[in-house]
Protein backbone atom coordinates (compact mmCIF):
# COMPACT_ATOMS: atom_id res chain seq x y z
CA UNK A 1 0.00 0.00 0.00
CA UNK A 2 1.45 3.08 -0.89
CA UNK A 3 1.12 6.61 0.62
CA UNK A 4 0.24 9.40 -1.23
CA UNK A 5 2.19 12.68 -0.61
CA UNK A 6 0.00 15.01 0.89
CA UNK A 7 0.45 18.68 -0.80
CA UNK A 8 2.27 21.02 0.70
CA UNK A 9 0.82 24.33 1.95
CA UNK A 10 1.53 26.93 -0.18
CA UNK A 11 1.68 30.65 0.99
CA UNK A 12 -0.91 33.26 -0.57
CA UNK A 13 0.50 35.30 -3.34
CA UNK A 14 1.42 38.37 -3.09
CA UNK A 15 -0.68 41.21 -3.29
CA UNK A 16 0.57 43.97 -5.20
CA UNK A 17 -1.85 45.80 -5.65
CA UNK A 18 -2.60 46.45 -1.52
CA UNK A 19 1.13 47.22 -1.28
CA UNK A 20 0.70 49.64 -4.62
CA UNK A 21 -1.79 51.33 -1.91
CA UNK A 22 0.30 50.99 1.04
CA UNK A 23 3.23 53.12 -0.56
CA UNK A 24 0.88 55.34 -2.39
CA UNK A 25 -0.45 56.46 1.27
CA UNK A 26 3.07 56.16 2.71
CA UNK A 27 3.78 59.28 -0.16
CA UNK A 28 0.65 60.51 0.26
CA UNK A 29 1.41 60.87 3.94
CA UNK A 30 5.01 62.22 3.41
CA UNK A 31 3.70 65.27 0.81
CA UNK A 32 1.13 66.40 3.58
CA UNK A 33 3.78 65.88 6.31
CA UNK A 34 6.73 66.53 4.32
CA UNK A 35 6.73 70.75 4.11
CA UNK A 36 6.54 70.74 7.71
CA UNK A 37 9.31 68.52 8.63
CA UNK A 38 11.56 70.80 6.10
CA UNK A 39 10.75 73.65 7.92
CA UNK A 40 10.95 72.03 11.34
CA UNK A 41 14.29 70.73 10.48
CA UNK A 42 15.88 74.42 8.73
CA UNK A 43 14.17 76.39 11.52
CA UNK A 44 14.95 74.59 14.61
CA UNK A 45 17.19 71.31 14.36
CA UNK A 46 19.41 72.95 12.35
CA UNK A 47 20.48 76.26 14.62
CA UNK A 48 20.38 73.83 17.73
CA UNK A 49 22.88 71.31 15.80
CA UNK A 50 25.22 74.59 14.66
CA UNK A 51 24.98 75.66 18.35
CA UNK A 52 26.36 72.45 19.59
CA UNK A 53 28.94 72.51 17.00
CA UNK A 54 29.80 76.01 18.23
CA UNK A 55 30.97 74.79 21.64
CA UNK A 56 33.38 72.22 21.16
CA UNK A 57 35.61 75.42 19.95
CA UNK A 58 36.95 78.61 21.30
CA UNK A 59 38.26 81.43 19.99
CA UNK A 60 41.81 82.59 20.73
CA UNK A 61 43.54 85.42 20.30
CA UNK A 62 46.31 83.27 18.98
CA UNK A 63 45.84 80.49 16.87
CA UNK A 64 42.03 81.49 15.89
CA UNK A 65 39.59 78.69 16.80
CA UNK A 66 40.43 75.46 18.11
CA UNK A 67 38.48 72.16 18.98
CA UNK A 68 38.55 71.97 23.33
CA UNK A 69 36.19 69.07 23.23
CA UNK A 70 33.83 69.37 26.46
CA UNK A 71 35.85 72.37 29.03
CA UNK A 72 33.04 74.55 27.49
CA UNK A 73 30.45 72.55 29.34
CA UNK A 74 32.85 72.24 32.05
CA UNK A 75 33.84 76.22 32.32
CA UNK A 76 29.93 77.25 31.77
CA UNK A 77 28.72 74.40 34.81
CA UNK A 78 31.64 75.79 37.31
CA UNK A 79 31.26 79.55 36.22
CA UNK A 80 29.72 81.33 39.16
CA UNK A 81 27.64 84.22 37.07
CA UNK A 82 26.08 81.66 35.41
CA UNK A 83 24.85 79.96 38.59
CA UNK A 84 24.07 83.49 40.12
CA UNK A 85 21.58 83.80 37.30
CA UNK A 86 20.52 80.36 37.63
CA UNK A 87 19.54 81.15 40.95
CA UNK A 88 17.64 84.80 40.09
CA UNK A 89 15.06 83.03 37.76
CA UNK A 90 15.15 79.82 40.45
CA UNK A 91 13.92 82.32 43.39
CA UNK A 92 11.19 83.70 40.59
CA UNK A 93 9.92 80.53 39.61
CA UNK A 94 9.10 79.36 42.79
CA UNK A 95 7.39 82.32 44.19
CA UNK A 96 5.70 84.05 41.54
CA UNK A 97 4.63 81.07 39.35
CA UNK A 98 2.31 80.03 42.02
CA UNK A 99 0.98 83.35 43.00
CA UNK A 100 0.43 84.00 39.64
CA UNK A 101 -0.83 80.26 38.53
CA UNK A 102 -3.26 80.68 42.02
CA UNK A 103 -4.79 84.04 40.49
CA UNK A 104 -5.23 82.84 37.09
CA UNK A 105 -7.15 79.68 38.74
CA UNK A 106 -9.71 81.52 41.00
CA UNK A 107 -10.25 84.51 38.21
CA UNK A 108 -11.30 80.76 36.33
CA UNK A 109 -13.36 79.50 38.75
CA UNK A 110 -15.19 82.71 39.40
CA UNK A 111 -15.61 83.01 36.24
CA UNK A 112 -17.55 79.48 35.58
CA UNK A 113 -19.19 79.64 38.34
CA UNK A 114 -21.79 81.27 36.90
CA UNK A 115 -22.45 84.06 39.85
CA UNK A 116 -20.05 86.48 38.55
CA UNK A 117 -22.05 89.87 36.59
CA UNK A 118 -20.11 91.01 33.55
CA UNK A 119 -18.29 87.81 32.88
CA UNK A 120 -17.25 88.45 29.50
CA UNK A 121 -16.11 91.92 30.43
CA UNK A 122 -13.65 90.43 33.06
CA UNK A 123 -12.94 87.55 30.96
CA UNK A 124 -11.46 90.19 28.01
CA UNK A 125 -10.19 92.86 30.49
CA UNK A 126 -8.44 89.96 32.42
CA UNK A 127 -6.55 88.75 29.26
CA UNK A 128 -6.09 92.25 27.34
CA UNK A 129 -2.26 92.30 29.11
CA UNK A 130 -1.33 89.51 27.50
CA UNK A 131 -2.38 91.34 24.29
CA UNK A 132 0.28 93.91 25.46
CA UNK A 133 4.18 93.27 23.96
CA UNK A 134 6.64 92.28 26.84
CA UNK A 135 8.64 95.40 25.87
CA UNK A 136 5.98 97.70 26.44
CA UNK A 137 4.69 95.95 29.01
CA UNK A 138 8.29 96.36 30.91
CA UNK A 139 8.70 100.35 29.49
CA UNK A 140 4.76 101.20 31.09
CA UNK A 141 5.80 99.03 34.44
CA UNK A 142 9.24 100.84 34.50
CA UNK A 143 8.18 104.52 34.33
CA UNK A 144 5.72 103.42 36.51
CA UNK A 145 8.18 102.28 39.41
CA UNK A 146 11.04 105.13 38.88
CA UNK A 147 11.25 107.28 42.06
CA UNK A 148 12.24 110.51 40.25
CA UNK A 149 10.05 110.88 37.20
CA UNK A 150 6.86 107.64 37.56
CA UNK A 151 4.06 107.03 39.74
CA UNK A 152 6.53 105.82 42.74
CA UNK A 153 8.09 109.30 42.80
CA UNK A 154 4.69 111.48 42.27
CA UNK A 155 3.31 109.65 44.96
CA UNK A 156 6.43 110.63 47.28
CA UNK A 157 5.92 114.10 46.41
CA UNK A 158 2.33 114.11 46.56
CA UNK A 159 2.23 112.97 50.29
CA UNK A 160 5.58 113.63 51.65
CA UNK A 161 6.95 110.06 51.97
CA UNK A 162 9.39 107.71 50.96
CA UNK A 163 7.87 104.31 49.13
CA UNK A 164 10.78 101.80 48.40
CA UNK A 165 12.04 101.86 45.41
CA UNK A 166 11.32 98.89 43.46
CA UNK A 167 14.20 98.92 41.50
CA UNK A 168 16.28 98.65 44.33
CA UNK A 169 18.61 95.29 44.46
CA UNK A 170 16.45 93.81 46.93
CA UNK A 171 12.76 94.49 45.33
CA UNK A 172 13.92 94.33 41.25
CA UNK A 173 13.17 90.65 41.12
CA UNK A 174 9.44 91.32 43.27
CA UNK A 175 9.68 93.88 40.46
CA UNK A 176 9.87 91.73 37.61
CA UNK A 177 7.69 89.43 38.67
CA UNK A 178 4.61 91.86 39.30
CA UNK A 179 5.17 92.36 35.75
CA UNK A 180 5.43 89.41 34.34
CA UNK A 181 2.22 88.71 36.74
CA UNK A 182 0.42 91.08 35.00
CA UNK A 183 1.04 89.70 31.53
CA UNK A 184 0.37 86.19 31.79
CA UNK A 185 -2.75 86.27 34.51
CA UNK A 186 -4.94 86.46 31.67
CA UNK A 187 -3.56 83.72 29.45
CA UNK A 188 -3.22 80.69 32.37
CA UNK A 189 -7.09 81.88 32.71
CA UNK A 190 -7.74 81.19 29.21
CA UNK A 191 -6.58 77.51 29.36
CA UNK A 192 -7.89 76.77 33.00
CA UNK A 193 -11.49 78.49 31.66
CA UNK A 194 -11.62 76.75 28.75
CA UNK A 195 -11.00 73.47 30.82
CA UNK A 196 -13.61 73.81 33.11
CA UNK A 197 -15.87 74.55 29.92
CA UNK A 198 -15.62 71.12 28.80
CA UNK A 199 -16.09 69.53 32.20
CA UNK A 200 -19.56 67.78 31.89
CA UNK A 201 -22.40 69.43 34.00
CA UNK A 202 -23.61 66.24 34.72
CA UNK A 203 -20.80 65.91 37.38
CA UNK A 204 -21.63 69.47 39.47
CA UNK A 205 -25.76 68.23 39.40
CA UNK A 206 -24.67 64.70 41.28
CA UNK A 207 -22.23 65.75 43.70
CA UNK A 208 -24.80 68.69 44.86
CA UNK A 209 -27.42 66.30 44.89
CA UNK A 210 -25.24 63.96 47.16
CA UNK A 211 -25.24 67.22 49.10
CA UNK A 212 -21.40 69.02 48.21
CA UNK A 213 -21.39 72.90 48.88
CA UNK A 214 -19.28 75.04 46.33
CA UNK A 215 -16.37 74.49 47.85
CA UNK A 216 -16.23 71.03 47.93
CA UNK A 217 -17.38 70.27 44.17
CA UNK A 218 -14.51 73.01 43.59
CA UNK A 219 -11.85 70.61 45.50
CA UNK A 220 -13.52 67.17 44.20
CA UNK A 221 -14.52 68.03 40.56
CA UNK A 222 -13.29 70.92 39.08
CA UNK A 223 -9.84 70.60 40.16
CA UNK A 224 -9.24 66.89 39.25
CA UNK A 225 -11.23 67.46 36.06
CA UNK A 226 -8.73 70.17 34.44
CA UNK A 227 -5.60 68.96 36.21
CA UNK A 228 -3.84 68.33 32.51
CA UNK A 229 -4.51 71.96 32.32
CA UNK A 230 -2.92 72.51 35.14
CA UNK A 231 -0.10 70.40 34.20
CA UNK A 232 0.54 72.18 30.82
CA UNK A 233 0.31 75.69 32.32
CA UNK A 234 2.61 74.77 34.95
CA UNK A 235 5.08 73.45 32.53
CA UNK A 236 4.78 76.85 30.31
CA UNK A 237 4.95 78.76 32.88
CA UNK A 238 8.61 76.90 33.93
CA UNK A 239 9.78 77.40 30.42
CA UNK A 240 8.64 81.00 30.63
CA UNK A 241 10.38 81.76 33.98
CA UNK A 242 13.98 80.00 32.85
CA UNK A 243 13.52 82.07 29.15
CA UNK A 244 13.13 85.62 31.52
CA UNK A 245 15.28 88.27 29.45
CA UNK A 246 12.72 91.25 27.93
CA UNK A 247 11.66 92.54 31.51
CA UNK A 248 15.09 92.74 32.69
CA UNK A 249 16.85 93.72 29.62
CA UNK A 250 14.52 96.78 29.56
CA UNK A 251 14.50 97.83 33.11
CA UNK A 252 18.29 97.02 32.93
CA UNK A 253 18.63 100.42 31.76
CA UNK A 254 16.75 101.93 34.79
CA UNK A 255 18.17 99.99 37.14
CA UNK A 256 21.94 99.40 36.10
CA UNK A 257 23.03 99.09 39.99
CA UNK A 258 20.06 96.26 40.20
CA UNK A 259 20.26 94.37 36.87
CA UNK A 260 23.69 93.01 36.10
CA UNK A 261 24.72 91.28 32.58
CA UNK A 262 24.34 88.25 34.46
CA UNK A 263 21.05 88.41 36.26
CA UNK A 264 19.70 85.90 34.27
CA UNK A 265 21.14 83.10 32.14
CA UNK A 266 19.72 84.20 29.39
CA UNK A 267 20.68 87.97 29.70
CA UNK A 268 23.93 86.60 30.60
CA UNK A 269 24.68 84.88 27.12
CA UNK A 270 23.46 87.69 25.36
CA UNK A 271 26.15 89.60 26.79
CA UNK A 272 28.26 87.20 26.52
CA UNK A 273 27.46 86.87 22.84
CA UNK A 274 27.08 90.39 21.45
CA UNK A 275 29.37 92.30 23.90
CA UNK A 276 32.08 89.87 24.81
CA UNK A 277 32.67 88.45 21.41
CA UNK A 278 32.51 85.07 23.02
CA UNK A 279 30.02 82.84 20.57
CA UNK A 280 31.02 79.79 21.63
CA UNK A 281 30.72 79.96 25.10
CA UNK A 282 27.71 81.60 24.69
CA UNK A 283 26.50 78.59 22.83
CA UNK A 284 27.68 76.06 25.84
CA UNK A 285 25.58 78.57 28.31
CA UNK A 286 22.60 78.53 26.36
CA UNK A 287 22.81 74.86 25.52
CA UNK A 288 23.44 73.94 29.03
CA UNK A 289 20.40 75.95 30.33
CA UNK A 290 18.38 74.54 27.62
CA UNK A 291 18.98 71.14 28.85
CA UNK A 292 17.97 71.86 32.66
CA UNK A 293 15.03 73.53 31.30
CA UNK A 294 14.10 70.39 29.33
CA UNK A 295 14.78 68.01 32.53
CA UNK A 296 13.05 70.18 34.81
CA UNK A 297 9.95 70.15 32.58
CA UNK A 298 9.88 66.79 31.72
CA UNK A 299 9.80 65.57 35.60
CA UNK A 300 7.03 67.99 36.21
CA UNK A 301 5.25 66.07 33.17
CA UNK A 302 5.48 63.11 34.79
CA UNK A 303 4.35 63.96 38.06
CA UNK A 304 1.80 65.09 36.68
CA UNK A 305 0.87 62.36 34.42
CA UNK A 306 1.61 59.80 37.65
CA UNK A 307 -0.86 61.60 39.60
CA UNK A 308 -3.59 61.41 36.95
CA UNK A 309 -3.24 57.65 36.68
Amino acid sequence: MTLLPTAAKTAPPPRPRANARSRMNTLVGWGFAGPFVAVFALVFLAPIGYSVYLTLFRDRLVGGRSFVGLDNYVQALTDPRFWDGFSNVALFLAVQVPIMLGISLLVALAIDSGRLYGTSFFRIAIFLPYAVPAVVASLLWGFMYGTRFGLVGNINDAFGVSLPNPLSPSLVLASIGNIVTWEFVGYNMLIFYAALRVVPRSLYEAAAIDGAGEWRIVLSVKLPAIRGALVIATIFSIIGSFQLFNEPSILQKLAPNAITNDFTPNLYTYSLSFAGQQHNYAATVAIVMGVITAIIAYAVQLRGMRKKG
